[in-house]
């Protein structure tokens, strides 16, 4: 057989050589070095779109092919071009450090970046050059986002409600958990799936700063918002006037009661009830649900049904109490289970199991009365 320069034209002349040989051969050698040949210039991102936190490191993750007569003489990432000429990042000012190439000269092309700066919000792009060519990949966006805490009101009087938000510019990984706190320290049971917390009808004590993370990245928290909490009557009079009333009028703590009691099977009903012994009497009963976003009123009065229940009821509910004295809020958690539990899926799949693999041996059992040797054939030991 000649030896030929072009791939392709020695690949045509071993298929003409092997002609003679069984065919067998001839495919199987046809396949693999049609393989060789048509391999592609290809860079392969993991994800196209990245959105990380602000101090934070994280990964580009990807990877590249090329013909295989090919041989990498360099590879780099970059994010501009210089005229005609790619930029590498690692001659980059302010780069040295900052970036680092995890990859090899063979697939990997994965790029690290360590302590992101919203700077680094970017498009990037992979690189190489090999003993006949040279090839791009497309970009693959990079945001670098900071958390940041929005509360409204930032200044109000006692009795208000405030609401907290923790948001970020782009869209992270799954968030299961938020944390918020108080003047650098976490709130006592204040972990939310919600990126909302309420602080329901607060007074001085509230009076601070306040900030919030996101699972994860709890040591990179949000900026500080602080919140004033004005009293409610100032002055001498007005304050004498107020504590009288209150010695004689009162606003008692709101209670809740839950029928059916117990554990609430998803796809039920459900009826909530808020109770207050106020004096004057309760004015209004309203019921509350924290979402993802805000706070919405679902319902006025004292008692509320909640149809076709789901797991995500469990929390987020809240009651509010209201007189003429103020208002009190209650939080309410619903114990909703699934409808069908763990055992009773896997009772479930052993009984099929069961089903099945009775099924097979009764079938193989007939089969080898009617044709005598049949297992023995079937398991290859004849």
């Amino acid at each position: 057989m000649s030896v030929f320069q072009s791939p392709l034209v020695s690949f045509l002349s071993l298929s003409v050589t092997l002609l003679l040989i069984p065919t067998f051969v001839l495919v199987t050698f046809e396949v693999f070095l049609l393989g060789n040949v048509t391999k592609c210039w290809s860079v392969t991102y993991t994800h196209q779109s990245i959105c990380t936190l602000k101090g934070s490191k994280g990964n580009i993750s990807c990877s590249y092919t090329y013909p295989s007569y090919h041989e990498i003489k360099q590879a780099f990432w970059f994010t501009k071009w210089s005229g005609m000429e790619a930029e590498d990042l690692s001659s980059v000012p302010g780069y040295e450090g900052h970036i680092e190439y995890l990859g090899d000269k063979e697939s990997d092309c994965t790029l690290r970046i360590t302590d992101l700066r919203l700077s680094d919000s970017a498009g990037y792009m992979f690189r190489f050059i090999t003993s006949g060519d040279k090839f791009a990949g497309s970009p693959v966006s990079l945001t670098v986002t900071d958390v940041v805490l929005e509360m409204d009101p930032t200044s109000v009087s006692e009795r208000e409600n405030v609401t907290l938000r923790c948001r970020t510019k782009c869209t992270l990984d799954p968030i299961t958990v938020y944390s918020w706190y108080k003047n650098g320290q976490p709130i006592p049971n204040s972990n939310t799936s919600s990126p909302v917390y309420i602080l329901f009808s607060v007074s001085s004590e509230d009076t601070g700063r306040y900030s919030c993370s996101v699972e994860g990245h709890e040591d990179l928290p949000s900026a500080e918002e602080t919140l004033n909490v004005r009293c409610k009557y100032m002055g001498f009079k007005p304050l004498v006037w107020y504590i009288n009333i209150v010695s004689m009028f009162y606003l008692s703590p709101v209670v809740f009661f839950i029928n059916p009691s117990g554990e609430i099977v998803e796809g039920s009903s459900v009826n909530l009830t808020c109770s207050s012994d106020a004096n004057p009497p309760v004015d209004k009963y309203t019921w509350y649900k924290v979402t993802y976003k805000n706070m919405s009123m679902r319902h006025s009065g004292q008692r509320y049904t909640i149809h076709n229940i789901s797991s995500e009821d469990r929390e987020g509910y809240y009651c509010e109490a209201l007189n003429i004295i103020g208002r009190e809020t209650i939080p309410v958690h619903i114990n909703v289970i699934c409808k069908y539990d763990t055992f009773c899926l896997f009772f479930v799949l052993c009984n099929l199991t069961y089903f099945i693999l009775t099924s097979c041996i009764y079938k193989l059992m007939t089969l080898q009365q009617c044709f005598p040797g049949f297992l023995w054939w079937g398991w290859g030991l004849s």
